[in-house]
């Protein structure tokens, strides 16, 4: 597994050469295996490769069933290979793509296939349950809390008012029109925002992400000198530190801080170099955090991106151009490969009503969460560009 403290030597540059998805949303008639079967159909085409052409897979998942991927996938006649499955919060299917690209790169393996699934709502009708074996989770203490405390501790610290957080659901909702696959399509005001119930103070039910059924897929390769192809500049995973009172960030900052600039100094490139971005934002006030913890803005001044629409479409930044996990939903195995398939589509100019003009470099970034005392389960990031030849 890459790090940035024992990066080894890249044996070849790992391209992503083809993607797919199933659709987002409340799909209870469908079977996790259905969901798996269009995503990896579509994938696979799109790279231009057979089940038979695959050396190994790896499958993400927080609530699949044992065996989810091998029952999925037999009926595709994907079998008699390492089909392997990891589990790392929302950062699962994000996972299953470092550790494909990895393989790639270090030469164990040729052709990998990166799945990730996830069907909700045979488990939850509405927020997902916290973790009675956890501290907090014995608490009561779920996500929506969590952030919502990280909303109001940046409220008081940088004057973020609740307009500032709804203004991201805004956003989100208006990309998502464009998104045939997104769960919801409908665009909001900031108004409309605030106006729906209350779910964690001061976040509103369309400030927190919903509940989804879906798959996304993607194969992973060695780049081919001389085609054009989104190559992987850069993919970084990391688990979260020992995070109390001395740590002066609200949860997942440094995390998502430290990760990001592993993955740039990686890539050798920097946040000002980024076309476009797909980040986590299951909540409101996680988007901004997140693009000051990347580096887009400075601390405490995310909100300011919004403001001045540096990332909406049609800004220099857009960011969540898929409508993020606020609209797209967040089945959470399959939400990285769901972000890399957007990304992916961005810098091939294949994102139709979306799609931002001359994208070249874009970030993937999920981040996975929470154990008490963690600072996040997990963070990945991937850096992506389109190319034409072989970088140094």
């Amino acid at each position: 597994m890459t790090s940035d403290r024992t990066a080894p030597q890249r044996a070849v540059t790992a391209a992503v050469a083809g993607v797919g998805t199933s659709l987002f949303g409340k799909q209870p008639d469908l079977h996790p295996s259905q969901l798996v079967w269009r995503a990896v159909d579509e994938a696979l085409r799109d790279a231009g490769v057979a089940p038979a052409d695959l050396d190994a897979v790896y499958v993400g998942t927080v609530f699949g069933a044992p065996g989810v991927a091998q029952r999925a996938l037999h009926a595709m006649g994907i079998t008699s290979m390492p089909i392997i499955t990891v589990e790392n919060a929302c950062a699962s299917g994000t996972t299953a793509l470092h550790e494909a690209v990895t393989a790639v790169e270090l030469g164990r393996f040729h052709t990998v296939l990166a799945v990730g699934v996830e069907k909700m709502t045979d488990q939850f009708a509405g927020a997902i349950h916290p973790e009675s074996t956890d501290i907090e989770g014995r608490t009561g203490l779920a996500l929506p809390s969590l952030y919502a405390m990280a909303a109001t501790r940046y409220q008081a610290l940088y004057g973020v008012t609740d307009e500032d957080l709804a203004s991201v659901a805004v956003k989100n909702h208006a990309h998502a029109v464009h998104n045939d696959r997104a769960q919801y399509r409908t665009p909001h005001t900031v108004e409309e925002v605030l106006a729906s119930r209350m779910v964690a103070d001061p976040l509103t039910l369309m400030q927190c992400c919903p509940i989804a059924d879906g798959a996304a897929a993607a194969v992973v390769r060695p780049h081919r000198s001389g085609t054009e192809e989104v190559v992987v500049r850069s993919s970084v995973l990391r688990s979260g530190g020992l995070w109390d009172q001395r740590c002066a960030h609200v949860w997942g900052y440094e995390l998502i801080r430290d990760t990001a600039t592993a993955a740039f100094d990686l890539a050798g490139v920097g946040p000002t170099d980024l076309d476009v971005v797909e980040c986590h934002d299951a909540f409101t006030i996680g988007e901004i955090v997140t693009t000051e913890a990347i580096g887009l803005a400075p601390e405490g001044q995310g909100a300011g991106l919004l403001r001045s629409g540096h990332t909406a479409l049609g800004g220099p930044q857009p960011v969540n151009p898929s409508g993020g996990l606020l609209s797209r939903g967040h089945p959470l195995g399959a939400t990285g490969l769901a972000q890399t398939a957007e990304i992916t589509w961005q810098l091939r100019g294949e994102a139709g009503g979306r799609q931002v003009d001359g994208a070249r470099l874009g970030l993937v970034e999920t981040m996975g969460g929470g154990v008490a005392g963690v600072d996040g389960n997990a963070c990945v990031m991937v850096v992506l560009e389109r190319t034409t030849g072989v970088r140094a």
